[in-house]
């Protein structure tokens, strides 16, 4: 698993979203039974980090509130551009 926490505190680090209205597993993915989150980190140094993180749950409907919950902590940092 990648590390999720590293360099997301940085202020020069940027988390990209891309959030289709009408696609509510956005950014989610069911592996093996197990939902997961990805997205896309923009550093500092102009390169790009890939994270894939899992929700440790089977239950979309968790995964979903999961998936909000993390991507509502990383706003409230002011990472999401």
């Amino acid at each position: 698993m990648i590390q999720t926490q590293e360099n997301l505190t940085t202020p020069s680090t940027r988390l990209s979203l891309r959030v289709k209205g009408d696609n509510p597993l956005h950014h989610l993915w069911n592996n093996n039974g197990t939902w997961w989150i990805h997205y896309t980190v923009h550093l500092a140094d102009y390169t790009a980090k890939r994270v894939r993180q899992s929700l440790a749950t089977q239950e979309v409907g968790e995964a979903i509130r999961r998936r909000d919950e993390l991507l509502n902590q990383a706003k409230a940092r002011s990472l999401i551009i």
